[in-house]
């Protein structure tokens, strides 16, 4: 996808980039690469791909649902997707970015101060750990390509705020990672709301984006650590 292509689809889904977004989407790209050489950011390195795979598919989520000037958890965000290019379209949404390896954390400071962007956080923590002393403050808490359902429900649902959302982007296996991740959303407080299944610029290539409501708070005793998640999900 080309940078017009990329301006162009969205355009034709009411999301109207100006001059400025551009360039930082210009610039996001050039740091992404220039920092890839350095640590393993992506295996996604050619522009046209980046602007597809990465900058198009996060914001593919605002085609489902809307942002204004929610409080966002990005729950292992690595490189900074999807929260940076919804926070680029969307500067008025608050960002926390949780991710467990400082490296990115570095990378991610780094990357909020080239792009100017305020209301940005990125916190080196596990989820499970973090939702300690942050449980249900989050309007929105997202992920993208962290986790199978049955296990990123019990690292998100808990931080997500009673009346808000948890927003996962997954890719072609959402249906069947939805059936076994039922039950632990039910007990986790949440409730799908919308699935939302494209295809990504060729037909192979196959996304899914999941909009589940937290219509109850969490029962305590979750998320547990992770090893018991994992060995033993909902």
């Amino acid at each position: 996808m080309t940078e017009l292509e990329f301006q162009n689809n969205l355009q034709k889904k009411g999301i109207i980039l100006d001059e400025k977004q551009l360039k930082m989407f210009q610039k996001y790209y050039e740091i992404l690469i220039e920092w890839n050489q350095k640590m393993n950011l992506t295996a996604i390195t050619n522009k046209e791909d980046v602007y597809l795979k990465h900058f198009y598919d996060s914001l593919t989520i605002a085609f489902d649902f809307h942002f204004s000037n929610q409080f966002i958890i990005d729950v292992g965000a690595g490189a900074g997707f999807p929260s940076i290019p919804l926070k680029i379209v969307y500067p008025e949404l608050k960002i926390i970015i949780v991710d467990s390896l400082n490296k990115r954390i570095t990378f991610l400071n780094h990357l909020f101060e080239e792009l100017n962007l305020k209301d940005c956080q990125a916190i080196s923590a596990r989820a499970e750990e973090y939702a300690k002393n942050n449980r249900e403050k989050a309007d929105i808490v997202m992920a993208r390509a962290v986790a199978r359902l049955n296990i990123l429900d019990e690292l998100c649902l808990p931080l997500v705020k009673k009346g808000g959302y948890f927003l996962s982007l997954k890719g072609k296996k959402a249906k069947e990672e939805l059936d076994e991740a039922k039950k632990g959303i039910h007990i986790l407080g949440g409730q799908l709301e919308k699935a939302t299944y494209f295809t990504l610029g060729d037909l192979e290539d196959q996304r899914s984006n999941l909009v589940i409501k937290k219509i109850k708070s969490t029962p305590f005793q979750y998320p547990r650590q992770f090893s018991k998640i994992k060995k033993q999900p909902l």
